[in-house]
């Protein structure tokens, strides 16, 4: 029977168990290693310490890059085949150009009479951990019984509601790779810094700690933010900071009094960008999540 289905990309990092259990596509975005070889990211995602390990000592940093047009064609063709409709929701516009692949795949699609016309685009202005709760309100909303329109506006509404922030060791890898977005006037003597950033369309500042510990403390001071807003569906995210990240986690859950909607591990493609070290905290209203 058709229904609504919800594609995303690997840059939502949502645990496996989520992805299969809620019915989502993902499409891989790439990681390039000098002129050598290209990945998937997805193939890179099962050994995330032997990845981070090994460009720690890389003499070319590797670059990523969007999925090409027919990978999104070949996600989408058997779905629109059964007739079902299609929300494909993914990483902001302002660092990647993985939506404007997504539409000239639903383009060439509608062009061939494929049903490219039942595909709508949407542009998360988020990743990661705040693109995946866009990504699992629309696909609880798809389960639901929501058609397009309805998964497309849940989707909205949770990212009208989402607030992530995250703290990074350095703003130098950000600048070597040019995602550095606003965050740039904190260039010069301030690169010893503990930044604390978000992602509104692009990497925004939010404000300068000079310690890890401050850094993770003003991290707990947002979580119990985001709790008085009522943002209580809540994820962590960290980059090669698993005890960071689970005492972070722990803390939260004093905060919130339930279980995080998931943690994990940013993957290599936003990994690149931020270096090691990254961790942040954000929610978004638990109810949004619900079917």
């Amino acid at each position: 029977m058709a229904a609504t289905r919800v594609v995303t990309d690997s840059t939502a990092y949502l645990p496996p168990e989520i992805v299969s259990g809620n019915g989502i596509g993902i499409v891989s975005l790439y990681v390039n290693f000098g002129g050598d070889r290209t990945e998937r990211e997805t193939d890179l995602l099962n050994d995330l310490d032997s990845f981070y390990d090994g460009i720690r000592s890389a003499e070319q940093w590797p670059t990523t890059s969007q999925p090409s047009v027919g990978d999104f064609v070949a996600a989408y063709e058997p779905l629109l085949a059964n007739g079902d409709e299609i929300v494909s929701i993914h990483i902001s516009e302002g660092i990647s150009g993985t939506c404007d692949s997504a539409r000239q795949a639903a383009e060439l699609l509608e062009r061939e009479g494929k049903g490219g016309e039942r595909v709508r685009v949407v542009d998360s202005q988020s990743a990661a951990g705040g693109m995946g709760l866009i990504v699992l309100g629309a696909a609880r909303a798809a389960q639901g019984g929501g058609d397009s329109e309805a998964v497309a506006a849940r989707a909205q509404e949770v990212r009208e509601s989402l607030r992530m922030w995250f703290a990074v060791d350095t703003l130098e890898f950000l600048k070597r790779s040019g995602r550095i977005g606003a965050a740039s006037a904190w260039i010069g003597s301030t690169l010893k810094i503990k930044p604390i950033l978000t992602l509104e369309q692009e990497i925004t500042p939010i404000e300068r700690v000079r310690t890890s510990a401050r850094a993770f403390e003003r991290l707990v001071a947002y979580a119990e933010e985001r709790h008085a807003a009522g943002a209580n569906g809540w994820v962590v995210q960290h980059i090669q900071s698993r005890e960071a990240a689970d005492r972070l986690a722990e803390r939260c859950r004093e905060i919130f009094e339930r279980d995080p909607m998931f943690v994990s591990e940013v993957g290599p493609v936003l990994g690149v960008h931020s270096g090691p070290g990254l961790l942040g905290v954000g929610g978004v209203p638990a109810d949004s999540l619900s079917p």
